[in-house]
């Protein structure tokens, strides 16, 4: 169980810089250092994976790699893979908001720049970089190739390669790898780069005494170099068509249901080694994360298993999944690993049972207790100690814009929230977070947007929606004089971490 403790959810590409997106350089040191002096010791983050078409951190190429465009170019210079000058004439990039696009082109030529002077020169990055590919070559070799086989394809999914790279037959993967040496070496020096620069971040945030929660999406990508070099994991045929895909069944929220498309696990196949795959996947995100938030934890007790040629969700059924054997399996390797079961939704007793076997903390959203069917077990004095409170999750609304839009919307939400919280000015968000700081519950970490009281301008994400998301940043002048002192003085008057208290007073400034 983790202690009692406070954070903030703020994904990397968020943070301030002058190259278009959040990075790993000086911007990441200076937001641990702004959680220290808040009194935090959390930092939530989305995956970290390369993301595809959508730019969503939860659809990835890979499972394992990590996402390149959040390699500090500034620290390229500093490793002597590019020149300072390299880094003059910069585009005149959104400081609030991520151009993908943009981005994409303008760091692909910083990055094919750094890796051509890395050819050139890397005698003093050789032994590093060699030691690197050789102790990740379980996954790193299939990822630099299927990414460069599909640069080779014109960017195009795995299924519309050439026969037999898309098959994996014969020597096929020998000769294409020769043939796209280039292409895999340059795939292996961004890897490197990420790895490296993200450890240091990480080591940093250790030093600071800040633990870093990262996050496991429990289904892959159909177009990742996962289910490419591992066809018989997955619920394809060897054509590689999908047999059954993952979703949800309709429910209050789509009459339909929802049809996610993610290929599903033989959890059959994998149980015979004893889910290897899924160790080796384990084990390297503990490599760079402290804690595993694991998204739709529901589906390791059953899942909603969906014809693969099926046009919505609803010709669906639900399969049991091995979720006692396979983490008591997961543990009887690697120890008590730290898990956060993101349990949301419609969940059965058989997943609270599931859950609290193994003690993982579940999760509470504030939100979800003022919302249209106020779900009770949210509201904080039903919470438990065992769990993670939110104000909200990068799916919702942020919350100053949840309750201005309930206020205007003729339902009796906002008044209800009021009477609650005992609060009728107007910042009613900060209100809720103290609520969440107040909360027996053990972990409390609030979304960067609500610690700033943004309105829907800041929202990252909205489900269902294909492009405009997940492109939200903050920039340091939005951060008050005061706005460490006000966290600092919260996490001492409600014992995050538990402390002697020392007595503080905490006034709530109106917006």
């Amino acid at each position: 169980m983790i202690e009692r403790s406070a954070g903030i959810l703020l994904h990397p590409t968020s943070l301030p810089g002058e190259f278009g997106i959040g990075d790993l350089g000086e911007n990441a040191f200076k937001f641990i250092d702004f959680l220290t002096s808040a009194g935090q010791t959390l930092w939530q983050v989305f995956p970290l994976g390369p993301t595809g078409y959508g730019d969503s951190p939860y659809q990835c190429f890979s499972a394992f790699a990590g996402n390149a465009l959040l390699i500090s170019p500034q620290i390229l210079a500093e490793d002597g893979y590019l020149d300072k000058s390299d880094l003059t004439g910069t585009p005149e990039f959104d400081p609030c908001k991520v151009d993908f696009g943009l981005v994409i082109e303008y760091k692909l030529k910083l990055f094919n720049k750094a890796f051509s002077n890395f050819k050139k020169n890397n005698s003093k990055h050789e032994t590093e970089f060699k030691t690197f590919c050789e102790s990740n070559r379980d996954w790193l070799d299939d990822y630099a190739l299927f990414m460069a086989a599909k640069d080779f394809h014109g960017g195009n999914s795995w299924t519309q390669w050439s026969a037999d790279i898309k098959s994996r037959k014969g020597d096929a993967l020998k000769e294409w790898t020769e043939k796209l040496s280039h292409g895999v070496a340059y795939q292996k020096f961004l890897q490197f780069n990420f790895l490296k620069q993200w450890k240091s971040v990480r080591k940093y945030a250790h030093s600071k005494n800040i633990k870093i929660i990262g996050d496991l999406p429990i289904f892959i990508a159909y177009d990742s170099a996962d289910l490419w070099a591992n066809k018989h994991l997955f619920t394809v045929n060897e054509k590689g068509n999908l047999e059954f895909v993952a979703g949800v069944p309709p429910d209050y929220f789509s009459e339909t249901g929802q049809l996610w498309g993610n290929p599903l696990y033989k959890w059959n196949e994998m149980a015979k080694d004893d889910y290897l795959w899924w160790r080796k996947r384990i084990s390297h995100l503990l490599e760079i994360v402290d804690v595993i938030r694991i998204d739709h934890f529901r589906g390791f007790d059953a899942y909603w298993e969906i014809p693969g040629d099926a046009k919505t969700a609803q010709s669906g059924r639900w399969v049991k999944a091995p979720g006692e054997k396979f983490f008591s399996t997961v543990m009887k390797y690697l120890g008590d690993v730290p898990i956060i079961a993101e349990d949301l939704g419609v969940i059965t007793k058989s997943v609270e049972e599931l859950r609290d076997k193994f003690n993982f903390p579940g999760i509470k959203i504030l939100q979800f207790a003022f919302g249209k069917d106020m779900e009770s077990k949210f509201l904080p004095h039903n919470h438990i100690k065992n769990c993670v409170v939110h104000t909200g999750s990068h799916d919702n609304d942020t919350t100053r814009a949840f309750f201005e839009k309930a206020k205007t919307d003729g339902t009796d939400i906002f008044e209800f929230a009021q009477k609650y919280l005992n609060y009728y000015g107007g910042n009613i968000c900060q209100v809720l977070i103290k609520s969440a700081y107040a909360s027996v519950a053990n972990i409390v970490v609030i979304p960067m947007q609500d610690v700033l009281n943004l309105g829907s301008d800041a929202r990252m994400n909205f489900p269902g929606t294909l492009g405009g998301n997940w492109t939200w940043r903050f920039t340091w002048d939005q951060i008050s004089d005061d706005l460490a002192k006000q966290y600092k003085e919260m996490t001492l008057m409600f014992e995050r971490p538990q402390k002697p208290r020392e007595h503080v007073i905490i006034e709530v400034e109106e917006s």
